[in-house]
């Protein structure tokens, strides 16, 4: 059987691997309603999430990456219900997160956190970094006093690459890079197994973005963490991933291992992000050929009913078979899927 991570695995009566995932996401949706007219009613939808499926093993990373708006945060969300989903079924360690009450729900945001994409407008300006820290342990009850939530908020600041003293002074007195560190130390503060990493590093000066994704990779490392890591930069997807899926208008067109995918694109969306990524070491192998898309992202509201990419798909080989049937994400080769029904373009040297 293939499992939605392109890994063969057997299965017994129920379904059940002999390696479960921690994460097992099963054709996620999330539509948002368009309201139009005198009434303000809901007239269309707005298909951000169309279907998404994968599954995600303890300690492992896997990278989510497409232009904007193709739906990669809001599938980060919609995975720890920040939204609620409205298809489709996310199973953390084996159960279902629908089936969640409020206060099994406070249980799973222990083990599931997220680091946002803005380190300015994520934190509170109010706030002093010390009692933003001290008042996420206490809500989720860790901590018998003040003292010993005051000794947690001092061991957080230093394992993110902070100091003690900086837990009095308010967020507008850090620097970028340092705000994001806070960021990662409120998400560590309950001793999470999975973070969803939402473009964790695109908002940040290039010469900070390495400091920060370094401190991701140790962390993983020393607490046996599992990514989801959302991000545009493909330089930066491959340092971090052992695994990348691509995603367009709201669906996974390739997914494969790092290396793999990097290597040998199947899908001509993954070519052309790829061709057009710019390249930090002159050395390293020949130059992709650039491939310019023509045309516009379709909209999400009313997406075609063939491949999404039909319309600016630069493959010489696409025919109205293209046009009228929707791709399923299948393997091409061994652990690499992909949604498209023709080969590979042919490869663009130097």
């Amino acid at each position: 059987m293939i499992s939605p991570d392109g890994v063969e695995s057997a299965v017994d009566g129920n379904g059940a691997s002999d390696s479960e995932p921690l994460l097992d996401v099963q054709d996620l949706k999330k539509y948002f309603p368009v309201h139009g007219g005198i009434l303000g009613r809901s007239v269309d939808q707005v298909r951000a999430v169309d279907g998404v499926s994968f599954r995600l093993k303890r300690g492992e990373t896997l990278g989510l990456v497409g232009e904007s708006g193709c739906g990669k945060s809001t599938t980060g969300r919609a995975i720890l219900r920040l939204i609620e989903p409205t298809g489709g079924r996310v199973l953390f360690d084996g159960q279902d997160l629908k089936e969640l009450d409020r206060a099994q729900l406070g249980a799973f945001r222990r083990r599931a956190q997220i680091v946002f994409q803005d380190p300015y407008g994520s934190l509170n300006p109010r706030m002093t970094v010390g009692s933003m820290l001290a008042e996420v342990l206490k809500v989720h009850g860790l901590g018998e006093t003040g003292v010993d939530r005051l000794a947690r908020v001092h061991e957080l600041l230093e394992m993110v690459g902070l100091h003690t003293e900086h837990t009095g002074r308010f967020p507008h007195e850090f620097s970028g890079g340092q705000r994001q560190r806070i960021g990662i130390a409120r998400a560590l503060a309950v001793e999470p197994e999975f973070i969803v990493c939402d473009e964790p590093v695109s908002a940040l000066d290039v010469s900070v973005q390495a400091q920060v994704i370094n401190l991701l990779r140790d962390l993983q490392r020393d607490l046996g963490l599992t990514y989801l890591f959302i991000a545009h930069d493909l330089a930066v997807v491959e340092y971090m991933s052992d695994r990348v899926a691509v995603m367009y208008l709201g669906k996974i067109v390739e997914m494969a291992a790092a290396q793999e995918l990097y290597k040998n694109p199947r899908h001509p969306y993954t070519r052309a992000l790829l061709s057009a990524a710019p390249r930090r070491d002159p050395r390293a192998g020949p130059v992709r050929k650039r491939i310019r898309l023509s045309g516009d992202v379709p909209s999400p509201i009313r997406p075609p009913s063939g491949c999404p990419f039909y319309a600016r798909c630069p493959h010489p080989g696409k025919d109205e078979e293209c046009r009228r049937l929707a791709p399923l994400l299948v393997e091409k080769a061994p652990s690499h899927l992909a949604a498209c029904c023709k080969d590979p373009m042919p490869t663009d040297g130097a």
